[in-house]
């Protein structure tokens, strides 16, 4: 199967972006300007990265652009990090520390084990799918670890007074927060093929692959994402509990004073 894809079918598939811009105007939802924000900046964000791809993939350099792009997208997803959980120290290193961790393991598993040919496309695919859901995944850790704290310190208070160390006391609260922040990825990968056929084997069925050879490539890539947010999660989680607690064992400041 071959589909040409020009600007005529990308304003087409605009139509339902339209009529929901009409109905929230229509039932005066005041949601119509994000709407058409996120649409235009998907659109300025995508052409932008195509052209980008023609220099990088075109280039004598290729691979080595390719690595300063995966670098440069780690970064941004730990600047997004930083944005979305106020209030945590350094919170900005914790989430390079993690995500960076987390993408130099799967990469060099996927490489190192030929589970993919090193090459600058399939670099930077790989990388962009696992920093596309390890840094929801490590946003949502932060927030439920440390909620978790302010939330129930009466918890952490009486373990500690029964002669728990705070290691062992922030344990209970830490894999609450960790179940939290894995249950998307899990219920993701548990209908996957039954309720939702993901991106990447829908483009390869769409681009006229195999059907078979779609479903192992969707297959590792699907293990690559389930190891991958799990791994930043428990970092995520870890380092962060790891520093709620001053060296004598009580709740640091900015863990009592977040709200």
């Amino acid at each position: 199967m071959s589909t040409e894809i020009g600007w005529l079918e990308v304003l087409g598939s605009l139509a339902l972006v339209a009529l929901n811009v009409g109905i929230s105007r229509w039932k005066q939802l005041a949601v119509e300007g994000s709407i058409l924000w996120a649409a235009l900046r998907a659109a300025v964000q995508l052409l932008a990265v195509g052209l980008a791809f023609d220099l990088i993939f075109n280039s004598s350099l290729a691979l080595a652009w390719a690595w300063l792009w995966v670098i440069g997208m780690t970064t941004i997803s730990a600047v997004v990090v930083r944005r979305r959980v106020k209030g945590i120290p350094r919170v900005f290193g914790y989430g390079l520390a993690g995500l960076g961790a987390t993408l130099a393991v799967t990469l060099g598993l996927l490489f190192g084990l030929d589970v993919f040919p090193l090459e600058p496309v399939t670099l930077v695919v790989l990388a962009g799918i696992t920093l596309g859901n390890t840094m929801p995944a490590a946003v949502l850790a932060a927030d439920t670890v440390t909620s978790e704290f302010v939330e129930h310190p009466e918890r952490l208070e009486g373990l500690l007074a029964l002669g728990f160390e705070h290691r062992q006391a922030s344990r209970y609260l830490t894999s609450a927060a960790a179940r939290r922040a894995l249950i998307p990825q899990i219920e993701r990968t548990k209908v996957v093929g039954l309720i939702a056929l993901p991106g990447a084997m829908t483009g390869m069925l769409l681009a006229g692959i195999d059907a078979f050879d779609a479903v192992l490539v969707q297959l590792v890539i699907m293990y690559l994402l389930l190891g991958s947010v799990g791994m930043a999660v428990v970092m995520v989680v870890t380092v962060i509990a790891g520093r709620a607690f001053t060296p004598d064992g009580r709740l640091q400041q900015w863990v009592t004073n977040r709200n």
